[in-house]
């Protein structure tokens, strides 16, 4: 017993002696530094990375109070990545570090969760302890480039006046209606006016519009008063400055200014008349604000002309103004106008000038006026059935002789529809009225590529059609379809086939093909019947041959061993012939 005892001392001894000289590594605490990126949209699985000191393979990541997310450890970096999954609830949320050792570190407010289409800041998630200013997002930078297909733009719709000129003394509304000419989503429209003559009533001249999208308009008021008597004058102008986000974040700002009538004060005013002002920066605008094809559906190998309306939604005329279709430029950036355009450097993939380039001359166009532009192009026949944006540039000079290139965008749709032959796989002939017909139909496809086809279905302009509907599905180039449809005619001439197709096409609209088919009807023939009537119940016939009905007449009677004879015709009967007797006398021979 003794011995154990020594032996057990001993043990614990090397323990502490061991101990001593190498002590156990103390882990140190999580420190958070950054979180990268500190705003995550929650319609797509989010990687964020926390930056800090004192992570190892131990440590977990918590959202807010309990939300325990995916994370792991970089080892060359010493940074952890956490995951943010789908539809995480928006708000402001602290990022917790926890390490093995339950050794924490907390970083207040460090992500901002928001949903796609969120216009303002998120409300904090209580009730941990938060900031009460909600750091405002900064966008992009000018290097960040968006597709210049996908970006909006922002142009006057209409505008109007409460009143029908403005006067000194009188308040009055500006009535403005917005519209998106781009085709992508505007968010956070933000419009400013400015004017020397006039000033902005209650909002300061600051009105936020909310977001815009491709469809719809933005529609809103502007109170304002003359600041001074605007005697001597027959018109001001107000600069509406416009401010705009993409969905990327990226910023785009639009100038515009507004002209407004001024009333006359009289010739007798006494008042002095005011000097004029210049009212800031005035330049053209050209816009595309409607836009067409003669060909519809569009199609792969198709040659159409599209037709534009141009105006010029500026306040001063745009000079020289030179269509560029794909995209390009025209004279120098340096101020100094230029004759040289670049237009081959456009985008011709799917659609691609014919008859003539991509360049055209449209002459002058002044303020509010508009002008047609007329381009013919084709349809490659490559391209795959889809919307497609086509870039278009007009480069113009302003007033003061300054190059300008305003850039449009609008969209057209390809569709590949069906190319189907309808006919009969074999001669129908000349049908019977009256009497159920054959219609051996067949459907053959004479595209380049698989069509999916609906229902058939056949119908007779005067007759009563039966199995006239079949669903034909899908057929490969050259494949075809059959149906035997029946068809009864009410009477002799022509009768037409109507038989539709119904299919979707390309952007899942419902659409048929109709195709009418025209064949000849005769009327029924009818064969004699035997006349029982005539003696001895033997049929009597005029004359001629023999029919079919007669000799199965004659078959019946020999049956049942009556007289099955030949009908012949019934002789016309003879008149009686007088035969003159002589008369003999008796006596022999004396006279």
């Amino acid at each position: 017993m003794k011995r154990q005892f020594k032996g057990l001392l001993a043990i614990v001894i090397l323990v502490l002696v061991a101990t001593a000289i190498f002590p156990l590594p103390v882990m140190a605490a999580p420190v958070v530094g950054t979180v990268s990126p500190a705003l995550v949209v929650n319609d797509i699985e989010n990687v964020i990375t926390i930056t800090g000191s004192g992570f190892d393979a131990t440590s977990i990541v918590t959202i807010g109070l309990n939300a325990t997310v995916s994370s792991s450890f970089d080892s060359g970096s010493g940074n952890l990545l956490a995951t943010i999954p789908v539809g995480f609830q928006v708000g402001i949320y602290n990022v917790t570090v926890t390490n093995g050792d339950n050794s924490t570190f907390t970083k207040n407010s460090a992500l901002t969760v928001v949903e796609p289409a969120a216009t303002s800041a998120p409300t904090a998630v209580p009730p941990t302890a938060m900031p009460t200013a909600i750091p405002t997002a900064v966008p992009p930078t000018a290097t960040t480039t968006l597709n210049p297909f996908s970006r909006p733009q922002i142009m006057i719709n209409t505008y109007s006046l409460s009143v029908g000129s403005v006067r000194y003394g009188q308040d009055f509304v500006l009535n403005m209606s917005l519209d998106n000419a781009g085709s992508s989503t505007a968010y956070g429209i933000k419009v400013t006016f400015t004017s020397t003559d006039l000033l902005m009533l209650k909002n300061g001249g600051v009105v936020v519009a909310g977001d815009l999208g491709v469809i719809g308009k933005a529609n809103f008021g502007q109170a304002m008063t003359a600041a001074s008597s605007l005697s001597g004058e027959s018109r001001i102008s107000v600069e509406m400055d416009v401010s705009y986000y993409d969905v990327l974040g990226v910023a785009y700002s639009d100038k515009f200014t507004l002209i407004f009538p001024v009333a006359s004060t009289g010739s007798g005013s006494n008042l002095p008349a005011s000097s004029a002002t210049p009212t800031g920066i005035h330049r053209p605008q050209l816009v595309v604000t409607a836009y067409q094809t003669d060909a519809d559906p569009l199609q792969p190998g198709v040659t159409f002309t599209l037709n534009m309306t141009v105006k010029n939604a500026g306040n001063v005329p745009a000079k020289g103004i030179t269509m560029i279709i794909g995209g390009g430029s025209s004279g120098s950036a340096s101020g100094t106008p230029s004759g040289g355009v670049s237009g081959g450097s456009g985008e011709f993939t799917n659609f691609a000038p014919v008859g003539s380039s991509n360049i055209q001359s449209l002459g002058d166009l002044q303020p509010g006026a508009s002008l047609p532009a007329i381009q013919k192009l084709v349809v490659n026949v490559s391209t795959t059935p889809g919307a497609y944006p086509m870039k278009i540039t007009f480069s113009y000079q302003d007033n003061l002789g300054n190059p300008v290139n305003d850039d449009q965008v609008i969209t057209l749709l390809v569709y590949n529809l069906p190319t189907l032959d309808v006919s009969f796989y074999q001669p129908v002939g000349t049908l019977t009225a009256g009497q159920p017909n054959t219609l051996p139909l067949q459907v053959i496809s004479l595209g380049k590529r698989n069509v999916v086809l609906g229902k058939m279905k056949v119908e007779a302009s005067a007759g009563d059609v039966v199995n006239g509907e079949g669903l034909v599905g899908s057929l490969d180039p050259g494949a075809y379809f059959t149906l035997d449809a029946q068809v009864m005619p009410y009477g002799p001439g022509s009768l037409d086939l109507n038989i539709t197709i119904e299919y979707t096409d390309d952007f899942n609209q419902v659409r048929s093909i109709t195709k009418t088919l025209t064949v000849d009807v005769a009327e029924m023939s009818m064969e004699p019947t035997p006349d029982m009537s005539a003696p001895g119940g033997k049929s009597q016939v005029s004359s001629g041959p023999e029919s079919f009905w007669q000799k199965l007449w004659r078959f019946l009677l020999g049956l049942f061993g009556l007289d099955s004879g030949s009908a012949v015709s019934t002789p016309a009967p003879l008149e009686p012939t007088q035969i003159q007797i002589p008369i003999i006398h008796p006596g022999g021979g004396k006279g």
